[in-house]
């Protein structure tokens, strides 16, 4: 792979030594990713993937807030609201490209420093080396904004200690990198001024070998200490009673997470909570990929999508006005339709993997 240094390309792409490193350089967008983009990198991916040359890969984000703030939501707004299928063309490319991350033969370094929302954990936490720092602040926030955690993200909430995968899915809470690891969205801290140096150490060696001399351990998360009622509240059957469990815990913490659900999408809560579960059984993140697509198309024509992204996004009033208003409104039925199949050769298809990892 040819080396890449003009500063207006919105992904950068160059060797040091052995590794092969991917730059997301979009800073005043938070590096956030575009379908050329998503291509671009697949195409770095499976050229370094037959050279010899490289012996691992590294993603990295420039500037210094965050490696991926997610995918475009104002050319997703666009779209959904003109009525167009430009962001199912997105996301089949990017849930491609997630796949081909979690199953790369070589090892693949993701620098989860700053935020990692959305897409952004899509290209890191499928990866088989992540590393977070004190500045990590990652999380799956789709339902303030009327959508719902797709990238492979129900697969990994899916698969987190007890319920706590849940609780993210639902609030979109950020969590540290303490919490991220013991969550399975992370694996290695390393000290964020610390991270020029190892990624120089990268160029010469490989990452089971470098890393031990730069990790340490993060400041405690938060998580732990609310294992028991996360677990006990979360593992009610419909999100209605999850809020009321909570409210009824008499901890302020659980009072306050009860707080911040209420203020998601109603639509896009039962259908997250129904998702994440489904997902606990399909096995595979190919499995789980092909049924984010079908809800995430489905999520394209839902009235909560388009003034999520006014409120939060365009606007910015922070007052989005659901429809409808409350969880007691959202029907099984109205779940069940967000679930539905798309039809014939709508559907995404991914071949399994020869071994799950």
């Amino acid at each position: 792979m040819k080396s890449e240094a003009a500063a207006d390309e919105p992904v950068l792409f160059h060797t040091e030594g052995r590794t092969g490193v991917i730059t997301l350089n979009r800073p005043r967008a938070l590096n956030a990713l575009t379908h050329p983009m998503v291509l671009r990198i697949e195409e770095a991916l499976r050229a370094w993937e037959q050279d010899p040359a490289v012996g691992q890969v590294l993603i990295r984000g420039a500037g210094e807030r965050g490696l991926c703030a997610g995918g475009d939501i104002r050319a997703i707004h666009d779209d959904a609201k003109a009525g167009t299928s430009a962001s199912a063309a997105f996301w089949r490319d990017e849930y491609r490209l997630n796949a081909l991350i979690a199953h790369y033969p070589k090892p693949y370094v993701a620098l989860m420093d700053g935020i990692v929302m959305g897409g952004g954990v899509g290209v890191s936490a499928h990866g088989s080396v992540r590393v977070v720092t004190e500045r990590s602040r990652v999380a799956m926030p789709e339902t303030g904004i009327g959508f719902v955690p797709d990238i492979g993200g129900t697969h990994l909430l899916g698969r987190a200690p007890g319920l706590l995968g849940t609780h993210l899915a639902l609030t979109g809470t950020a969590v540290g990198a303490a919490d991220a690891i013991l969550c399975g969205l992370a694996d290695h801290f390393v000290p964020a001024d610390r991270l020029p140096e190892l990624t120089a150490a990268l160029a010469d060696a490989p990452a089971h070998e470098v890393l031990p001399e730069y990790s340490a351990a993060p400041d405690p998360g938060v998580l732990a200490a609310r294992r028991d009622w996360i677990d006990r509240c979360y593992a009610a059957d419909t999100v209605e009673e999850i809020v009321e469990r909570l409210l009824a815990e008499g901890d302020p913490a659980a009072g306050e997470t009860a707080g911040t659900i209420l203020a998601k999408s109603p639509t896009a809560l039962k259908v997250t909570h129904a998702a994440v579960r489904r997902a606990r059984g399909l096995g595979t993140l190919e499995r789980v990929l092909a049924q984010e697509y079908r809800i995430s198309c489905n999520v394209l024509r839902s009235p909560d999508l388009v003034e999520g992204i006014r409120a939060q996004v365009v606007d910015k009033d922070r007052t989005p006005r659901w429809s409808p208003p409350a969880l007691r409104d959202v029907t099984g039925e109205d779940v069940a339709r967000f679930l539905a199949p798309l039809g014939p050769g709508r559907e995404l298809e991914l071949p399994e993997p020869p071994a799950q990892r």
